[in-house]
């Protein structure tokens, strides 16, 4: 069953209203008729509806039942992603999406290599939302995880700054026993911070200024992980910690 999201005043007594790109989708991409059914979600609830009308610029569904139930993990995940080169970026944010992350924050650290002219920043920036709404919509996600703009490593630090549990992926912390402690320590309404370098890594001044505003090194194991594949580690290990709560 396909998958939209609508915001709450889009959302009646008996009906749901579409509009904007998924009217387009609906009618001219996926050729549905009236009587076929869709999932639609508001961010708090879910509904599952049967295709009343479908017009030029909104498609009318009857809601068939409703459910409370959220497919959201019960913590806040925040990737805080040093910018990789070509393409993996896009990659990153579908899989990240895919395992739960609420916000994903594309970080310039002092060993990025990539260099965004800010020309096109807002036309990357759409197109990475773009794709974490599709993630979304693949995933069954109750509700779409934004990609911020681009922060250098200090503002991401900052915008941090309040959060419960904060991590940096370092290949030289020693041992996982802190890793295990700080993943399992992950409760419900808590904010967490993943912050994870580029290709070559965190400079070792990067990480004294995390661990002076409280970010903890940890280690992911005796392998040295790419970018593309560190911050998807901590955010799968997490998610299988706070799902199997049974919370």
């Amino acid at each position: 069953m396909y998958h939209f999201f609508v915001s709450k005043d889009q959302v009646g007594p008996e009906t749901v209203t579409v509009r904007g790109g998924d009217v387009n989708h609906i009618r001219n991409v996926l050729r549905m008729k009236p009587g076929e059914r869709i999932f639609v979600n508001d961010g708090d609830r879910g509904y599952e509806c049967q295709v009343a009308e479908i017009g030029s610029e909104a498609v009318e569904a009857r809601i068939l039942s409703r459910t409370e139930a959220t497919r959201e993990l019960p913590a806040r995940l925040h990737l805080f992603q040093g910018l990789p080169k070509s393409g993996k970026l896009e990659l990153i944010i579908q899989k990240a999406v895919e395992l739960g992350a609420f916000e994903i924050t594309p970080v310039v650290t002092r060993r990025t290599v990539v260099k965004l002219d800010k020309n096109k920043e807002a036309a990357k920036l759409a197109r990475w939302n773009a794709i974490a709404e599709s993630a979304a919509k693949q995933s069954g996600r109750s509700l779409i995880p934004q990609v911020t703009r681009v922060m250098s490593f200090e503002e991401a630090l900052g915008y941090g700054k309040d959060f419960q549990v904060r991590l940096i992926p370092y290949e030289h912390a020693e041992g996982m026993a802190e890793t295990k402690r700080q993943l399992e320590s992950i409760g419900p309404g808590m904010d967490v911070g993943i912050y994870i370098g580029p290709e070559g890594g965190f400079e070792d001044r990067e990480i004294e200024a995390a661990k002076g505003q409280g970010v903890e090194p940890v280690s992911l194991g005796k392998r040295i992980l790419r970018t593309e594949t560190a911050g998807l580690m901590v955010l799968s290990v997490a998610g299988y910690l706070l799902e199997s709560k049974g919370i």
